[in-house]
């Protein structure tokens, strides 16, 4: 009967240590492939085959009214069908791939019906688990006679919560619109959460794009945002914060300036 105990009590002690060393094997190769992008990067702007810098692309005038749409798309797996286990649900991705191709295609159908000078988009996969590995980027790039950039915001090779894992996420935030785009950055904005949780967490950002105004030397800057959504509330507003100062900083250089997106939360008379 001893002997049967001490066997018992190797097994369980193999057991505890190995799940011990994948547990800290995972957190390290997490920590070294950890996407830290840097404060400020300069981003690729995108023209589709469909129109030519010399043509095709809208002016912007002063005195015109400009049309603005925001969409979450949720990667377009996030529809009426979901059951999202942060929002108090079950499931950490839902249905199939066909279920994702429907939900992308109803999306770019609500952007088309919108008829935007400007759309800010947030949520766009382009290699995700979540989303069947559908490049939802490439897809709505190539469906719109736009302009157009994309900034990453949730970059990781493995996501290991909750159970089963999320996997591998690679999406981020993008901009549309039909007036000629001079240049884009991706502005990096605080992270709340703190090694190791952040190792694997969204690295929040935004997409800022300049466009020439007709007649004037002014630009329309346009921000594109996705702020925090499931932190204490500090990183809401450290965010919040340093977006205001970044529109107070074009603003003070005679720069039209409209932001939207994703504010995860509410403001006061809403």
């Amino acid at each position: 009967m001893p002997q049967k105990r001490q066997t018992v009590l190797k097994i369980f002690a193999v057991l505890i240590c190995s799940v011990l060393i994948f547990a800290i094997g995972l957190v390290a190769w997490l920590t070294v492939t950890e996407f830290t992008p840097d404060e400020v990067i300069t981003l690729n702007v995108g023209k589709t085959d469909k129109i030519s810098a010399a043509e095709g692309e809208e002016k912007i005038e002063t005195g015109n009214k400009i049309k603005v749409l925001t969409f979450n798309i949720g990667y377009a797996n996030l529809g009426e069908e979901s059951d999202f286990f942060m929002d108090g649900g079950k499931n950490v991705r839902n249905g199939d791939k066909s279920l994702v191709q429907k939900n992308l295609v109803g999306a770019k159908a609500e952007i088309i019906s919108a008829k935007a000078d400007v759309v800010f988009l947030q949520e766009v996969d382009k290699s995700a688990k979540r989303s069947f590995n559908i490049n939802e980027y490439e897809n709505i790039a190539g469906s719109f006679d736009d302009y157009y950039a994309y900034a990453e915001n949730y970059v990781c090779d493995f996501v290991p919560f909750p159970f089963p894992p999320i996997g591998k996420v690679n999406s981020g935030i993008m901009t549309l619109t039909d007036f000629g785009m001079n240049t884009a950055k991706r502005i990096s904005l605080p992270c709340p959460f703190s090694w190791p949780v952040s190792a694997a967490n969204l690295k929040r950002c935004l997409l800022v794009s300049y466009h020439d105004v007709e007649n004037s030397e002014k630009d329309l800057v346009l921000i594109n945002l996705h702020l925090e959504a499931y932190d204490d509330g500090e990183g809401k507003i450290a965010q919040t914060r340093m977006l205001w100062e970044i529109l107070e900083s074009e603003y003070a250089k005679g720069n039209y300036v409209i932001a939207g997106g994703d504010f995860n939360q509410t403001f006061p008379g809403s």
